[in-house]
């Protein structure tokens, strides 16, 4: 892999979602893989919703969570700042996605992403230059 690759939320969800081992294991395959070469990317929305799912949907452990998430501190992060949030808006209304995942497009955008690994877009679908690559697509 070369380049950056900006880490959708789904992703990191699934790294500790124990209801699809398969899932599992491929999503903390991809995360070793983009620590290791230091190409991964996420953002601060990422993070929120990471936590919130986390522990409203799988009822996961605060505390751990919390610690994973200074974990996932290791990936470039994109702060959302309003300037993102204007673009993510222009981005929704064009592209017909929803407003969270425009917003995932301009931060992968911003900080000079090829792609985007997500599995709520479709795969290989291409928007403002980004390819979404579906790791569990297989």
């Amino acid at each position: 892999m070369t380049g950056k690759y900006f880490i959708d939320t789904n992703i990191l969800v699934y790294s500790i979602d124990s209801n699809y081992p398969k899932r599992k294991e491929q999503s903390r395959q991809l995360i070793s893989k983009l620590l290791k070469e230091n190409s991964g990317v996420i953002s601060t929305q990422v993070f929120q919703e990471f936590y919130y799912a986390s522990v409203k949907k799988l009822h996961a452990d605060s505390i751990k969570v919390k610690n994973l998430l200074k974990y996932f501190e290791k990936f470039e992060v994109v702060q959302i700042n309003l300037p993102l949030i204007y673009e993510a808006i222009d981005c929704s209304l064009t592209n017909k996605i929803s407003f969270w995942d425009a917003l995932i497009v301009v931060s992968a955008e911003y900080s000079s992403c090829s792609k985007i690994y997500s599995e709520d877009l479709n795969n290989s679908q291409v928007i403002r230059g980004l390819e979404i690559i579906n790791p569990f697509a297989n």
